[in-house]
């Protein structure tokens, strides 16, 4: 344990997080790493995507008349989150809005972030207030935890696949090539509730569930062998890869990139949260070994 890593864990199940984004670092079950290794290819592991999920348009954005500077993705990856508390079977972070942040994101908010290993599964849980005592918190929170594909050395990576909790016909969502939601939608890659892995699902980006009736997943090789992820308080999912990459992001979202030709205030951008003076929100994720 360091003043900016904490590891923890009980049974099998090992964790590491650092201060810096909140972020999950490292996820070790026995000796087999879940976690991917922030390689060259993406140098992340498990970023918190606050206020926004993806990009914002070019041209000037401004939120009750103030302007909105936020790189994509966001701050919340961006800033060093203080230590609530901390112990041998998880911690708690926060983030809170300064004067930093309001030149980027002109508005009060309290992001808990709540780490917690149990019975071999670790549960990342999410908590959003608006501490302002007049104006509502616009805002999307999303989470996006990169995992080893494959899970097992000398698994073929187009062995795995996705298998939902529930079929999933809708049509998915797609982003363009300036990271903007697409206007239009397209014919699930789901048949049924399974989702055949392999990296050219991913040529035009990331696959985007609008309102996914499951809420867990297996991501699993032939012999059954990987791991369950569940999810709750979200609305949406989106899974990633760099074609190429040995990781498979599965992240759940409230809320999505822009959608292609917004123009108006940052609080009309379709998919947001709108927290009213006081109000919370939470959500979660958990994930184990099957």
């Amino acid at each position: 344990m360091t003043d900016d890593r904490h590891d923890f864990g009980t049974g099998s199940l090992k964790a590491s997080v650092i201060c810096h984004g909140a972020e999950l670092l490292a996820l070790h079950n026995g000796t087999e790493d879940l976690l991917w290794n922030a390689g060259p290819e993406w140098p992340k592991h498990s970023p918190i995507l606050f206020p926004i999920i993806g990009k914002l348009p070019e041209h000037d954005i401004t939120l009750n008349g103030q302007p909105v500077h936020l790189k994509q993705h966001g701050l919340a990856r961006d800033r060093v989150f203080r230590w609530i508390a901390r112990t041998s079977e998880g911690c708690t972070l926060e983030l809170v809005d300064d004067a930093e942040s309001r030149t980027l994101f002109p508005a009060a908010f309290r992001l808990q972030v709540v780490y917690l290993i149990e019975n071999n599964t670790l549960r990342v849980s999410y908590h959003l207030h608006n501490p302002d005592s007049t104006e509502t918190l616009h805002a999307s929170l999303g989470a996006h935890p990169a995992f080893r594909w494959p899970l097992k050395d000398g698994v073929a990576k187009d062995s795995y696949r996705l298998v939902f909790e529930y079929d999933e016909p809708l049509p998915v969502r797609r982003v363009g090539a300036d990271g903007l939601m697409l206007p239009e939608k397209f014919h699930t890659p789901i048949r049924d509730n399974i989702l055949p892995l392999t990296d050219a699902l991913f040529a035009k980006d990331a696959v985007i569930m609008e309102k996914p009736e499951s809420r867990s997943v297996d991501m699993v090789d032939p012999d059954g062998h990987g791991l369950r992820f569940v999810w709750g308080g979200f609305r949406e999912l989106g899974i990633w890869t760099k074609p190429g990459a040995a990781f498979l992001c599965i992240e759940p979202w409230y809320g999505y990139a822009t959608p292609s030709g917004f123009t108006g205030d940052f609080s009309q951008k379709p998919g947001l949260l709108h927290l009213k003076p006081g109000e919370s929100w939470t959500a979660f994720w958990s994930v184990k070994a099957i």
